[in-house]
């Protein structure tokens, strides 16, 4: 991952991210992985399984916007080990951007997805009886566009996802920089 702040000195001294930053990565990866999969569900049917998919769903939306928020911040008050020197400047530049992409999808779908459902006038429940206040009006065609929006960003989230597995990939069989196991632990 690039900086965004300087490293801190755990990062700097391990050459890895810190337990908590590793450890967000991880349990976001988890529950994006696994939101992305159940969105595939909910669209595909009109079972009983669908409304099961969609009480899961929405709270683990919510769980993930509160998760990059807080990573965010220790993001920013982290930092990130620096990248290998000898990475070409257009990969150090395409793994900075994808970065930032992937921060915003992270934030913007949950958004989305809550405006998603304010504008078609549901709740968004987090647990039995506690249900998140709108943060749009109720209207059919902003619940379209959001709907839309929300399918076509979960796309191209899923293509950054694969992209960031692919490079991780690369970086821990290929180039064998200690890239890999800045997030992942182990030995440089």
């Amino acid at each position: 991952m690039t900086a965004i702040a300087e490293p801190n000195a755990v990062s700097v001294a391990t050459g890895r991210f810190t337990p908590l930053q590793r450890l967000l990565h991880w349990l976001m990866a988890i529950g994006i992985l696994s939101m992305l999969f159940i969105g595939v569900g909910m669209v595909s049917t009109v079972s009983q399984a669908h409304l099961t998919l969609v009480s899961i769903h929405k709270p683990l939306g919510i769980a993930l916007l509160v998760l990059v928020i807080l990573r965010v911040a220790v993001r920013l008050t982290r930092g990130a080990p620096a990248l290998p020197a000898d990475l070409p400047e257009p990969m150090k530049l395409a793994a900075r951007l994808s970065h930032l992409v992937l921060y915003a999808l992270m934030i913007a779908m949950p958004l989305i997805g809550w405006a998603m459902l304010s504008a078609a006038d549901y709740p968004v429940t987090l647990w039995s009886g506690f249900n998140l206040p709108p943060i749009v009006s109720p209207s059919r065609e902003l619940h379209a566009a959001l709907w839309n929006a929300h399918r076509a960003l979960a796309f191209v989230l899923f293509a950054l996802v694969l992209l960031h597995l692919a490079a991780a990939l690369f970086h821990a069989l290929v180039r064998r920089d200690g890239v890999f196991q800045q997030m992942a632990g182990g030995r440089s």
